[in-house]
C-alpha cells in the first residue's frame, strides 16, 4: 500500500490546533494515514506504506505489567537513520547532578526574582538556566530545576534526553512540543510530560516564553495513590492528554543534540526524524490543564499536609518517600474554624523548590512573584512571613475563596544543591530572610488566647 502525500501539509504537521487523545496511562493507538497501525499484531514482516516497526521502551522488559510502559512506532526510517557520529557539545548553563559547586552554600533558604529575559536568540536547550541539581543523574536518582529562556524556535534541531522524563510548567507564552507521537501545545496554567528518550523540536507560538522544568532521573511520574479520598478528586486520568499520531517527510539538513549522563552530544542527519506515521502503546507525551485540578481539604479544623495538593509523584525505593512530588497550589475555598489557615511552620526530610505561575502565594504574599522561584532545603525550618501570620491569626474565619493563585512545588527527597547560576547571575533576593526577623515574641506566662 502507497501513500498518497500530495494533500499534507509541507512540514506533514497538522496545520490546525494539535488533536489529543484522553487518559493517564492509557494504552492508545492513533494512525495518521488510514490502514499505517498493524492490527492484531507488533511486528509484521511488512508494514503497510513501506514503514518500519519498532518499539520504544520506557521501562526495562521485565518490569511488572502494572509498570511496564512501551509504544509501538510505525515509522518512515528506523530511529538508527536519525543517529549519527555524535560530537560533544558545550551546553554551559544546563547542568546535571552531582553539580556541587565547592564556594557555593546550598544550606539556607533562598529567593529569586524572575530571571529576566535576554535580547540574545535563545532556544529550548540554550535558553534551559539549572537552578538546583539533586541526587546522581548516572544512577538515575533524584532530579534537577531549571528555568527556560526561549526567544526563537528551533529549526531543523531537535532533541532527547536519555538522563530523564522533563515536566514543563510554563509561566509566560506559548510553546509548541512537535514530537515522535505528535504535536502538544502549552500555556501556562498547563504542564507537559516529556518522556525519556522521545526526540522532539520546539517551536515558540507566543513569546517570549518562561517557565520552570523539573528533570527527573528516577522512576516515572505518576498519579499519587488517593487512599481514603477514593476514586476521585485531585488529578483526575480523564484530564491527561496524549497527541494523535502526525508526522513528518522533510528531507533537509538536520541536528539531534543527545542529552545523555549529564553531558550533550550532537550528530547531523539529512531530514527530520519526527517520522512516525502511527503508533500503539502507553509510553507517550502528554499534557494536563492546572484549572481542572479538584483540590481537596479541611473542612472544619486544621490545615491537612500540603501533600494533599499533589498533582503528580515519582517514587524512590522508600515507600511513601518520592523522588520527586509535584504539588498544586491553586485558589480554593478556606472554612476550617479556629485554625490559622496558610502552611503553618515546619522543617522536614524533603527538600523544596517553589515556583509562582500567576498571583499571589498566601503564606508570601510580598516579594514572591510570578516567575519566581523558593528554595527551602532539607531541615531548614520556614513559613509564612509576618505579614501572612498576622493576617492569618486575626483574620475573621468566615469562609474565604483564595482566587487569582497558582504556585507549585517540586519536592524531593535528595538535597537541592545551588548551581553557579542560581548562586552568582540569577536575581537572588538577598533580603529573603528578613521576612522573617520582625515575628515577635508573644509568649507571656499566661494562659489563654492572646
Amino acid at each position: 500500500m502507497t501513500a498518497d502525500t500530495s494533500k499534507l501539509p509541507a512540514t506533514g504537521q497538522p496545520r490546525n490546533a494539535p488533536a489529543y487523545m484522553p487518559g493517564f496511562g492509557n494504552d492508545f493507538e492513533t494512525e495518521a494515514l488510514p490502514g499505517a497501525l498493524p492490527q492484531g499484531m507488533n511486528s509484521p514482516q511488512k508494514v503497510n506504506y513501506g514503514l518500519y516497526g519498532e518499539q520504544l521502551s520506557g521501562t526495562a522488559f521485565t518490569a511488572p505489567s502494572h509498570q511496564n510502559e512501551r509504544t509501538w512506532c510505525y515509522r518512515i526510517r528506523p530511529s538508527v537513520k536519525h543517529s549519527g557520529r555524535y560530537a560533544k557539545i558545550d551546553v554551559p548553563y544546563w547542568k546535571s547532578a552531582p553539580n556541587i559547586v565547592p564556594d557555593v552554600t546550598s544550606l539556607g533558604q533562598y529567593r529569586w526574582d524572575p530571571v529576566p529575559h535576554s535580547d540574545e536568540p535563545l532556544t529550548w536547550i540554550t535558553g534551559m538556566r539549572t537552578m538546583t541539581t539533586a541526587g546522581d543523574v548516572n544512577t538515575q536518582t533524584g532530579m534537577a530545576s531549571h528555568v527556560y529562556l526561549v526567544t526563537e524556535s528551533m529549526t531543523d534541531a531537535y532533541f532527547y534526553s536519555a538522563d530523564s522524563e522533563l515536566l514543563v510548567v510554563p509561566q509566560e507564552g506559548r510553546l509548541r512540543f512537535c514530537t515522535e507521537l505528535g504535536v502538544i501545545d502549552l500555556e501556562p496554567k498547563e504542564i507537559a510530560v516529556i518522556p525519556r528518550g522521545l526526540v522532539y523540536r520546539v517551536e515558540l507560538l507566543e513569546g517570549p516564553a518562561r517557565g520552570f522544568v523539573c528533570e527527573n532521573y528516577g522512576q516515572k511520574f505518576e498519579l499519587p495513590g488517593r487512599g481514603p479520598i477514593g476514586a476521585n478528586c485531585m488529578a483526575n486520568p480523564r484530564d491527561f492528554k496524549a497527541p494523535v499520531a502526525a508526522f513528518e517527510d522533510r528531507e533537509t539538513p538536520s541536528t539531534v543534540t543527545v542529552k545523555w549522563c549529564g553531558q550533550f552530544h550532537r550528530c547531523e542527519i539529512g531530514h527530520s526524524p519526527l517520522d512516525v506515521v502511527a503508533w500503539h502503546g502507553n509510553y507517550a507525551p502528554m499534557k494536563y490543564d492546572l484549572r481542572t485540578y479538584c483540590p481537596v481539604g479541611a473542612i472544619l479544623f486544621d490545615h491537612p499536609d500540603p501533600s494533599i495538593f499533589t498533582v503528580l509523584t515519582a517514587p524512590s525505593g522508600v515507600e511513601g518517600t518520592a523522588n520527586i512530588d509535584f504539588v498544586l497550589f491553586r485558589d480554593r475555598w478556606m472554612v476550617a474554624e479556629n485554625t490559622f489557615r496558610p502552611p503553618w511552620y515546619h522543617k522536614n526530610v524533603m527538600s523544596e523548590l517553589m515556583g509562582n505561575i500567576h498571583g499571589e502565594y498566601d503564606a508570601k504574599p510580598q516579594g514572591f512573584a510570578p516567575g519566581g522561584m523558593s528554595l527551602h532545603n532539607m531541615m531548614l525550618p520556614h513559613g509564612p512571613d509576618r505579614e501572612a501570620f498576622e493576617g492569618a491569626s486575626n483574620a475573621d474565619l468566615v469562609p474565604h475563596k483564595l482566587e487569582d493563585t497558582m504556585s507549585f512545588m517540586f519536592e524531593t527527597r535528595f538535597p537541592q544543591h545551588l548551581t553557579e547560576f542560581a548562586a552568582r547571575e540569577a536575581p537572588l533576593q538577598d533580603d529573603y530572610l528578613d521576612c522573617w526577623t520582625s515575628l515577635e515574641k508573644k509568649f507571656d506566662g499566661t494562659p489563654g488566647e492572646k
